[in-house]
């Protein structure tokens, strides 16, 4: 390490002064400690640290004005920024007015002093500050460590316009983190436009990708824009991006590598000055060995990579989106807030919420219509969620079951029994499917294994009324 090793900490809490002198001393640095921004703005007057670490909530001049403070003055000085309560307006805030990484409390003393040691030995072109900008409230919402790892991401890429993959379960939120990564870029001033490339026909996907010139096709009868027209200048967002078909893949692939394109019909090339984000719930990896999706193709998606935790993985973020979610239904339908009682939040935060944030509002939707009074008992809860405590062994316990019900249909000398059992094993399938991806139907017919249009002929085949 270079220099005097010298790390100062800015903290109104004693305590974690006290842990972060002893551990630093330990590892042969040397820490100046102070209670307040002040003290510290004073001292930085005629001295000059090799590392400044700070908290955001302090009394008075708090950490994100300390940075800025320090920016101006001397902005070759690493900042790490702590906090105990970590949103994504902070977390991008911080990366934007020049820190040098966030953390959030309680965090790993190891991790600290592995940060200060990089900070140290750093090079002047780590340290380029970014503008500050004023950050609008976004709709992401979670604490736990998982979603602080997508908080990082958004942050350190609101300067870029790189390409970047959205990965994550159906319902977790890609693309509200696409909407952030937009809205803290250099392009969030244009549009943000997202297509769900498995929710389209393939025979219009391209038209709807690119426009079309008038005559292109029968029923051209005008020229028409495309996504990456309409986005030009802004970001486009490729839901569901595994879905593609293979030749439109081809044709992505090289808008990706040359920055043009044409309409379909057209002979002129158009420039497509569009940040471009993708996400999926499929394992793209899985498919290119597969061979259903381009390698080049995806290497070109695959940039920079931001997942989005399922749900379960963030159980400590369940309270907060269901008041969230309980909050805005009743705000939708002009009703008092419903107030959850504390076992029923309990229960709620033990389920493994296979729908993901999606699953929980809807579910608040549902509660706030359907519960008979203010206060949510478990009683009011409806009966997939309170069945969904059974274990995983009797859940599972499905073929066990249909063994006893054909053996017992057989000896009484029952016939028939596939015609009769086939077309209910069918219409549960395609219900909870399609309860899965609120009634997304290429999507529920994706999770299974069929097409769309077997789906849908199922669908009219059993008379389902869905």
């Amino acid at each position: 390490m270079t220099g005097n090793n010298r790390v100062w900490i800015v903290d109104d809490d004693k305590s974690i002064r006290w842990v972060l002198e002893r551990a630093l001393v330990k590892e042969r640095l040397e820490p100046v400690c102070f209670e307040n921004a002040r003290d510290l703005l004073q001292r930085l007057e005629g001295d000059k640290p090799d590392v400044i670490i700070s908290d955001i909530r302090m009394p008075g001049l708090d950490g994100l004005a300390l940075l800025e403070e320090i920016k101006l003055k001397n902005p070759d000085v690493p900042v790490i920024i702590m906090t105990a309560f970590p949103d994504l307006d902070r977390v991008v805030s911080s990366f934007q007015g020049g820190a040098y990484e966030y953390l959030s409390k309680p965090f790993d003393i190891d991790e600290l002093l592995g940060l200060v040691k990089r900070a140290i030995q750093r090079h002047p072109a780590e340290l380029e500050a970014a503008t500050a900008q004023d950050i609008t409230t976004d709709e992401i919402i979670g604490s736990a460590v998982a979603m602080q790892e997508v908080f990082r991401a958004i942050g350190r890429l609101s300067g870029s316009n790189l390409t970047v993959l959205v990965t994550g379960e159906s319902g977790v939120g890609k693309e509200l983190v696409a909407q952030a990564l937009h809205r803290h870029s250099p392009r969030s001033q244009q549009r943000f436009i997202a297509i769900n490339v498995a929710a389209i026909p393939r025979d219009l996907l391209e038209s709807e990708l690119f426009g079309h010139e008038k005559g292109a096709f029968t029923g051209a009868t005008s020229q028409r824009q495309g996504r990456f027209e309409q986005a030009s200048g802004g970001t486009l967002f490729l839901d569901e991006i595994g879905d593609m078909p293979a030749d439109l893949q081809s044709r992505l692939l090289r808008v990706l590598s040359t920055g043009t394109f044409y309409r379909v019909g057209g002979h002129l090339p158009l420039e497509a000055d569009v940040r471009v984000i993708a996400a999926t719930n499929q394992d793209l990896e899985e498919r290119v060995t597969r061979g259903t999706f381009r390698e080049d193709l995806f290497h070109r998606l695959n940039v920079i990579r931001v997942h989005v935790p399922a749900l379960r993985d963030r159980r400590e973020d369940i309270p907060v989106l269901t008041e969230h979610f309980l909050r805005r239904s009743s705000t939708e339908l002009g009703i008092e807030t419903k107030l959850m009682l504390p076992e029923t939040r309990e229960f709620l935060n033990s389920l493994d919420w296979p729908g993901n944030v999606r699953q929980l509002e809807n579910f608040c939707r549902w509660i706030t219509v359907m519960a008979p009074g203010k206060e949510i008992h478990l009683d009011d809860l409806p009966p997939e969620l309170k069945n969904a405590n059974l274990s995983a062994e009797a859940a599972e316990d499905w073929e066990s079951t249909l063994r006893h019900w054909v053996k017992s249909n057989l000896l009484r000398g029952e016939t028939g029994l596939l015609g009769n059992v086939l077309p209910e094993f069918e219409r549960i399938l395609i219900e909870e499917a399609l309860q899965q991806t609120g009634g997304r139907r290429s999507e529920a017919a994706r999770l299974l294994g069929w097409g769309r249009n077997t789906l849908t002929r199922k669908i009219k085949s059993l008379d389902l009324k869905v």
